[in-house]
Order: C-alpha cells, then sequence, then structure tokens
C-alpha cells in the first residue's frame, strides 16, 4: 500500500501533510529512535508539546532522522505547542512575554530556528487568552512559526478572538474520530478558514491506550463496541487503524497517529492506496457521540 502523501493548506505559502507522528505519551527515552524511525518511514509531519516534556528528544530524533535519509530541515514539517498555563493547577496563565519566551525555549529544545506551526495547547489562559494569541501572532511575523493556531478551543473561544479583531488561527488541533464529529465547531471553523487537525483519531479501536498509565477515559460502554470497525476494515483489507485514520483524511483533517512499534508505524502512513466508499462514509457520519474523551472543547465551563 502506497504512503499518503497529501496536504492540507493552513495558509497560502503553508500546508500541513495530512499524516503526522504525533509524540504524545512518547517517553524522552523513546523518542529519538521512534522520531527516526517515524521519518525513515515516511512520515514528513512530527507534532509536539512542551507539555509532551520530551522535545529535546524530539530534537535529537529529528536530526538524526533528517541525516539518515538525506533530508534537510524544509522537508519535514514540524509542530509545537505553548503551555499557557493553568490556573487550577496553580499555574499561572502566560501573558505576551512569557508565551515569546516559551517558543524561543521550545525552539531551542528542538534545535531548530523555527517551526512550521505554532499552537496555543489548551485555552486555560482566561484573561491573558487573547495576549497569547497577540504573543503568537507576533511570532509568525518575525517568522519563528511559519503557522499559528490553537488547540482545544471550542467557538467561544474562536470567537473571542475574532471580536478582538485579530487574525483567525490557521488550525485548531481537537479530538475528532466517529465517535466525536464536533459538526457545529468544524462548521464554524470552515466558515472562519481554520483547518482543524485531529487527534485521538484512534479511540475507537478497542486496543486504544489500555496500558497502565495510559489516561484512557473510554467508558464501559466504549469498551463494550470497540469492535464495530473490524467488519468494516475486512472489507477493505486494512487495519482498524488505517481506517480510522483514512475516515479523518477523507474528512479533510490531518491525523496524529503514535506507535513504537515499525511494523504498525509503517501502516499508519499508508493510507493512500484505498477509500472509504460513500456508503460507509455515511455510516460512520451517523456514529457521532458528542465531545469524546480527552479535552471538553465544546464546553467553555471545563475549558478554563
Amino acid at each position: 500500500m502506497t504512503l499518503m502523501t497529501q496536504s492540507f493548506p493552513l495558509t497560502s505559502n503553508v500546508s500541513i501533510p495530512a499524516v503526522g507522528y504525533g509524540t504524545y505519551l512518547v517517553s524522552p527515552e523513546d523518542a529519538p529512535a521512534a522520531i527516526e524511525a517515524a521519518i525513515t518511514a515516511g512520515y514528513r509531519h512530527i507534532d509536539t508539546a512542551s507539555g509532551y516534556r520530551n522535545e529535546v528528544e524530539v530534537g535529537e530524533g529529528l536530526r538524526n532522522g533528517l541525516a539518515a535519509n538525506g533530508l534537510s530541515r524544509k522537508d519535514v514539517f514540524v509542530t509545537a505547542k505553548l503551555w499557557p498555563g493553568n490556573p487550577a493547577w496553580g499555574d499561572a496563565p502566560k501573558g505576551f512575554d512569557e508565551t515569546i519566551a516559551a517558543c524561543d525555549d521550545s525552539l531551542e529544545k528542538l534545535g531548530l530556528d523555527y517551526v512550521d506551526l505554532y499552537l496555543i495547547h489548551a485555552p486555560y489562559g482566561g484573561a491573558e487568552r487573547l495576549n497569547e494569541w497577540r504573543a503568537l501572532l507576533e511570532l509568525k511575523a518575525s517568522g519563528k512559526a511559519r503557522s499559528i493556531g490553537v488547540s482545544n478551543f471550542n467557538e467561544d473561544h474562536l470567537e473571542e478572538i475574532k471580536a478582538a479583531g485579530l487574525s483567525m488561527p490557521d488550525a485548531n488541533q481537537i479530538e475528532l474520530h466517529p465517535w466525536s464529529q464536533k459538526p457545529d465547531l468544524l462548521a464554524y471553523m470552515r466558515a472562519n478558514a481554520i483547518a482543524p487537525i485531529a487527534y485521538s483519531s484512534l479511540v475507537p479501536l478497542s486496543t486504544w491506550r489500555t496500558e497502565p498509565g495510559q489516561d484512557s477515559a473510554k467508558t464501559e460502554e466504549m469498551r463494550a463496541d470497540g469492535h464495530v470497525f473490524a467488519g468494516m476494515a475486512e472489507k477493505y483489507g486494512v487495519t482498524e487503524a488505517q481506517l480510522l485514520l483514512r475516515w479523518g483524511v477523507q474528512n479533510g483533517y490531518a491525523v496524529l497517529p503514535k506507535s513504537l512499534n515499525p511494523e504498525r508505524m509503517a501502516q499508519n502512513i499508508a493510507l493512500a492506496g484505498f477509500e472509504i466508499d460513500a456508503e460507509d462514509m455515511a455510516r460512520m457520519a451517523g456514529m457521532d457521540r458528542g465531545d469524546g474523551v480527552a479535552w471538553a472543547s465544546g464546553d467553555p465551563s471545563k475549558a478554563e
């Protein structure tokens, strides 16, 4: 099966590869080898965050992967994220200057002069949220970030940016899969030219985050029908993970699978050799269950 090389536009001159390698829950010990292996497998999009506490090691793997495959920095799209602070955790929100400094710190840890996309990881900034966004606009203007966006923002958070008369985000990274489709938020994003980036695409898998310490929030109901995509995947001769990832790409979302298993790593980017037919896409469109299991981006009261 052929690799997915499709990309989606973020700005007039920046496009994001449709399949990226996600580094959430990739330990610092595993990250260098995992990132190098991902690049060797064909990934040209690496997603990390200061909150993942593996930026130094991701940077190491990125350098090793580029060198091992005869690639240059411009060949790989790198996403980093600002941890905005969270008052509920006794973590003061970052202001404008702290946001600039945080990006500089991430660039230093990653060993990069710029990132292709810099996101505010969550809408926890409260009164500082707009100052954080103003800082990202400055980072884009200065060239430290080629494009900018947010993550886990709902419509109210996005409207706040618009009401302030500021340029809207290029992207919003949110949980998206057949059980959490967020049609209203996506409609708003389409109307405002905000590209969706999907995380937790594999939540419906019965094996999703079942290991100790992997903080799965799946309900028993979800676990009980985790087999629902098996027959559908068999129809196309693919894995359930490939089916779910292809669903995201066909809907126009960049997806961010993560695996340390080289075979699954290769499978997760091999999505170009099949297409989900209209009947199955319609069936999956009827599986929406609401907000999902990760961040409550649809509920402002839970995102403060």
